[in-house]
């Protein structure tokens, strides 16, 4: 399962995440969100635990926590909408719109 870690404090690094959710269980990937232009941390990252089961315990026992100075918003990571491509949706702003 993928867990949303967010309100995270902006030193939080990867083995930060890691560390943390390895007391529930087995962590197959932990990622910080940075931003491209400033390098920085977004303030949330994503773990994907091995089984659903512990990260459902992660989930319950974290959330609102304090980690680093700041309160945790930890829960089940939800899928990314689907988006057009760039070129599709650049096309729309050239082609005459009806309303």
């Amino acid at each position: 399962m993928n867990i949303y870690l967010g309100n995270l404090n902006y030193r939080v690094r990867e083995n930060d995440l890691r560390g943390l959710m390895e007391q529930f269980g087995i962590v197959k990937d932990a990622r910080v969100v940075i931003d491209r232009e400033t390098r920085r941390s977004r303030g949330f990252g994503f773990v994907e635990m091995e089984s659903d089961d512990e990260a459902r315990n992660a989930i319950e026992t974290l959330n609102e926590q304090e980690f680093m100075g700041r309160n945790l918003i930890v829960k089940e990571a939800m899928p990314r909408p689907e988006r057009p491509a760039g070129f599709e949706r650049a096309q729309r702003y050239k082609e005459p719109q009806e309303y």
